[in-house]
């Protein structure tokens, strides 16, 4: 198959265009700068110009391939304080897609999130989230319509993905906490820290892109997720460990002043099951978990920038 990909040389996007390459597909990346063309050309892609606002470029791109996994996200619009903005952008390239490949039969998958489905409660595939205007909804609202797009002829998907996907290279959510407890002296959690955060491997969750483009159903939702539910204070202990710096719970109402942006987060409970997933696309996750990943100590070799 010859498939475009947006984000491709992203965290998720540069692990994901080797495994579908190594699996004997065709690869064309969109590129927003020329070290990014460099980088997706050195990986054996072809590169494509443009950004997730070229909307000619993407519907060019979308009509020319076999298939497209949608793994851009205007990330620095989003944590600058537009976070709608960057949502209404992807949504626009949604759009874009969804009308390119209309009536071929052909895959778009999207990568989306789990924050909302069953807050303290083991959410499924089956349970989908409430759209009510708010900012982060409207994402959520993208996720259906690519859901919708099944009933107009497009093989179309949605992987959720965990709110951590962990990995030597990290810059996320866990490397900004270990950036956080070097920099204030103790690695902190939210009251008792017993909410839990689902996790998945990178090369994991790149694997299951690629299984979806190839055979995941229309209209099917996928769960990125490979440990169910990790408790945040398990995560605080093992940082805390790691930089020789004690462990505290952070009240909760002193979470934006300790944990800067990432204090919006740190307290969601989103234990979420892969079961539908696994047993529907036979995907098998094989990288460490979480905590041992953590351990292997490349979070804790150099500071990471928030």
């Amino acid at each position: 198959m010859r498939i475009f990909v947006t984000g491709a040389s992203g965290w998720i996007g540069s692990a994901l265009v080797p495994d579908l390459i190594d699996g004997g597909h065709q690869v064309v990346g969109l590129a927003r700068s020329e070290a990014s063309a460099a980088a997706l050309t050195a990986a054996g892609a072809e590169a494509v110009r443009g950004s997730l606002d070229d909307l000619d470029v993407l519907t060019r791109a979308a009509a020319a391939s076999d298939g497209v996994i949608h793994l851009a996200f205007q990330h620095e619009i989003a944590f600058s304080g537009d976070f709608q903005g960057a949502a209404e952008a992807d949504r626009r390239a949604v759009d874009a897609f969804g009308d390119a490949l209309s009536g071929t039969d052909r895959p778009l998958v999207i990568a989306s999130g789990l924050a909302g489905l069953k807050p303290g409660q083991t959410a499924t595939e089956q349970d989908m989230p409430s759209v009510d205007g708010s900012p982060v909804s409207v994402r959520s609202a993208t996720a259906l319509a690519v859901l919708d797009l099944a009933s107009r002829g497009v093989r179309s998907s949605v992987v959720r993905l965990s709110p951590t996907c962990h990995g030597a290279g990290d810059n996320g959510f866990m490397a900004t906490l270990v950036s956080l407890a070097r920099d204030k002296g103790v690695s902190g959690y939210l009251g008792d820290g017993g909410n839990r955060w689902p996790a998945v491997h990178r090369l994991d969750a790149a694997r299951l892109f690629r299984l979806a483009v190839e055979k995941a159903p229309a209209g099917t939702v996928l769960h990125g997720v490979d440990e169910q539910g990790v408790a945040i204070r398990d995560v605080a202990e093992v940082i805390g460990r790691h930089l020789d710096v004690p462990v505290a719970s952070v009240a909760p109402e002193d979470a934006a002043e300790h944990f800067t942006w990432l204090g919006g987060f740190l307290g969601m409970d989103i234990p979420t099951s892969s079961d539908l997933t696994r047993d529907l696309l036979d995907w098998r996750p094989t990288g460490p978990g979480l905590l041992e990943d953590l351990d292997q100590g490349h979070y804790f070799a150099a500071p990471h920038a928030d």
